[in-house]
C-alpha cells in the first residue's frame, strides 16, 4: 500500500498538570445551587509537569515529559520545544517507518525561517 499525504499528517499538543491539586477552572465547570463563598489560598507559581504527545496514522509519538538534566520539571519555552522536535520527535519519527523524514526535516527548517525565535 503506497502513503499517501495525510498517513504523515500528525497532531501534537501539550497539556500542563498542577501537582498541588490545581484545576485549570477555564477548562473545568463546576455546577452547584448555591455559591460556596469560599475562597482556596494557592501558590502564585506552583509546580507543574508538562507532557507533549503526536497522534499520527502509524501511531502515537510519546508521551515527552519536559524535565532538566537533574530530572525537575521544568517551563516549556521555545528554546526547550525546539530541543524536544530535534532530540525525541524526530529521531522518533526513524523507529515508526517514515520514509519521508526529510519533509519532516524541511518543515522544521522553514517553521524556523518563518516563525520568529521569540514565538517558538
Amino acid at each position: 500500500m503506497t502513503p499517501t499525504a495525510i498517513d504523515y499528517h500528525s497532531i501534537s499538543d501539550e497539556a500542563h498538570f498542577w501537582l498541588n491539586g490545581y484545576v485549570n477552572k477555564q477548562n473545568c465547570h463546576i455546577w452547584s445551587e448555591a455559591n460556596p463563598q469560599v475562597y482556596v489560598e494557592t501558590p502564585l507559581h506552583p509546580e507543574t509537569l508538562s507532557v507533549w504527545c503526536a497522534l499520527w496514522a502509524g501511531g502515537i509519538i510519546g508521551p515527552y515529559f519536559f524535565k532538566n538534566d537533574e530530572g525537575h520539571n521544568v517551563t516549556v519555552n521555545g528554546d526547550r520545544y525546539r530541543a524536544m522536535i530535534t532530540n525525541f520527535f524526530i529521531p522518533e519519527l526513524s523507529n515508526h517507518d517514515v520514509q519521508e523524514l526529510e519533509v519532516a526535516n524541511k518543515t522544521a527548517q522553514h517553521v524556523t525561517q518563518l516563525v520568529p525565535q521569540s514565538i517558538l
